[in-house]
Formats: structure tokens, sequence, C-alpha cells
């Protein structure tokens, strides 16, 4: 119970073929990504993050093909700062369970069991997926009939580590990305708990940076977000780079 962990994805080659870059390349970007942020001022910004998240109740998120809202009230939240994944660079909540109303398009690809889709679309009604499409529809379609909690959310999360800028269809980096959030289907952590349960846990993301497109975070009203810059506050010590 007291040994110290975290999670690493030590460089590859085909991590490397995954990012589009050479070996070296990559190499150069895993250290630069994962010993080059200091967490413990990342640390520290989150605290901060963390307060203001603990009191939220409506989050509104609004980007290309993507206008969604719900409700975080009394989820709390769990900043993520290098203590259990390297990279690192996310605070995450979780949406109740029946709150989430709306459409939301990601625009980064994703691999689940072995299958890689894109252009991931979804139409939610009182928390559950009612349409789902992808590159590949019927499968995607099939992966979220695994079981009932698969058509549910189990975690919202905002993305903050400066030195990721693009996703590379690696969970453990692109869910970090600067700018983005994830969205996820599926089993909620129990450090956030609205009490979800599947078989199934997909960090899909969706970039909110220009290039990608653009996109706000607003939360009881008030905008945090805008084009993965962090304008509020309580969030602007995020903005590392």
């Amino acid at each position: 119970p007291h040994t110290k962990w975290v999670v690493l994805r030590y460089p590859t080659q085909l991590m490397a073929y995954q990012a589009n870059m050479s070996t070296r390349e990559f190499e150069d970007f895993f250290y630069k990504v994962t010993a080059g942020v200091d967490y413990k001022a990342m640390s520290l910004a989150m605290d901060k993050a963390k307060l203001f998240l603990d009191k939220a109740d409506k989050v509104h998120i609004l980007a290309n093909g993507t206008d969604l809202s719900f409700s975080i009230k009394g989820m709390g939240s769990v900043p993520c700062s290098g203590h259990r994944n390297i990279p690192d660079g996310e605070i995450y909540s979780c949406p109740i369970r029946n709150s989430v109303n709306g459409t939301i398009s990601y625009n980064t690809a994703s691999t689940y069991n072995g299958h890689c889709y894109s252009d991931v679309k979804f139409t939610i009604k009182d928390g559950k997926i009612v349409e789902a499409s992808a590159d590949d529809t019927e499968a995607i379609n099939a992966l979220l009939d695994t079981d009932e909690g698969a058509r549910y959310f189990g975690e919202f999360a905002l993305g903050c580590n400066p030195h990721i800028t693009f996703a590379m269809d690696n969970t453990l980096f692109d869910e970090k990305i600067a700018g983005s959030i994830h969205f996820t289907p599926g089993n909620a952590y129990a450090e956030c708990d609205n009490g979800n349960r599947s078989d199934v846990h997909w960090d899909l993301v969706q970039i909110q940076t220009p290039e990608y497109g653009g996109g706000e975070v607003w939360i009881d009203g008030v905008l945090i977000r805008k084009d993965g810059v962090f304008v509020h506050e309580a969030f602007v010590d995020l903005n590392f780079a």
C-alpha cells in the first residue's frame, strides 16, 4: 500500500510513427512533455482551479458541431499533476449522469480495442447517447451497446500540458493536450463518481485551439476558456506556455 508508482509509456518507434515524427524527434518531444514540465507549478495552479470547480454547477461547451450542457454540482474535481501519469496535465470532474444534453463532435482520432475511430459525433438526451456516428458508425454503435453505462458519461476534463499541442492517437498524451477537453463515455472513477458503471471508459478528445476550429468552455455563465486559452482568474495560471 505504500509503494510509489506512476504510469509511463517509454518512447518507441511505433509512438514516433503515430506522432508523424522520426524516432529521434519523438524522443526529444517525449522528454520535453514529461521532464520538461514544472509539475510543482502545475499543482499549485490546479489547486486554484479545483476550488472553483468544486463549487461549480452548470457547464456549457461550445465548438464546431458542439453545443453541450451538463451539471457537475457536488461531483468535486481531481487535479492530475504528475502523481499518477507521466506526462500529465489535466483536471477532471464528472457530469451528473442524467444532466447531459446536446451535441458534441470530437476532432481527434481515437483507438479503442484496436479499432481507430474518427469524426465521432454524439447527440445526448438526459445523459444518454441517443445518436452516434463516426467513420465507422456501425462499429461505434456496437461499442456503445457493450452495456447500459457505455452510452452515459463518466468523466469531463480540461487538458493543460503546455508542450502537447497535437493529437497522436495515444490517450495518455492526447488527453493532456493544452486547450483540449475530453468527455468520456463509460465508467466513472471513484474519486468523482456519478454512479455510472460500464466496462467502457473511452477518453475522447476535442481540441479547442484555433488550429482545430476553436471553442469555449463556460461554467455557471462565466467564460473559463476561449480558443484553448484560459481567461478566468481561477484558471489563468494553467496557461503555462
